[in-house]
């Protein structure tokens, strides 16, 4: 139920319309002369009537913070913006991918230091580390993308 427009603002009003149209200026929604202006009546306003003719032609709620419409379309401003799920999957294949590198990097250069330091060549078991893993998630990779699309 809409508040009666004929009741008394108080200053709690006038200070949250107030924080409202700094808020609208930042956006931009405003400039910083109709701030002030407005700010004037605000402040000179003594019923609540009076407070919403000053935010009358402005949102009450920040449009960035509401869904978009899907007839819409999205804009890539938007600091809220959705991912979809080929998006979110395309982020699990690469860093599956990336655990993967820097494993089978670490247990390469630990054999590599073996071969190094011994006085001969060092079966290669990090293979038996990142073949496998990297196999099956070649596999996940391609057979994902059929999947999904």
């Amino acid at each position: 139920m809409a508040p009666n427009p004929d009741l008394r603002a108080s200053d709690a009003d006038r200070d949250r319309v107030a924080e409202s149209l700094r808020e609208h200026c930042a956006e931009g929604r405003i400039t910083v002369d109709e701030l002030q202006e407005r700010l004037e009546a605000v402040y000179a306003a003594k019923t609540l009537g009076q407070l919403q003719e000053v935010t009358s032609d402005l949102p009450e709620e920040d449009l960035y913070q509401l869904p978009v419409p899907a007839a819409q379309p999205k804009s890539t401003a938007s600091p809220a913006v959705r991912r979809s799920s080929s998006d979110l999957e395309l982020q699990r294949i690469r860093a599956m991918w990336g655990a993967w590198a820097v494993v089978g990097g670490i247990n390469f250069v630990i054999w590599l230091i073996l071969t190094v330091q011994g006085s001969g060549a060092v079966y290669p078991w990090w293979i038996w580390v990142a073949g496998p893993w990297g196999a099956l998630l070649f596999l996940r990779t391609v057979l994902g993308r059929h999947r999904d699309g």
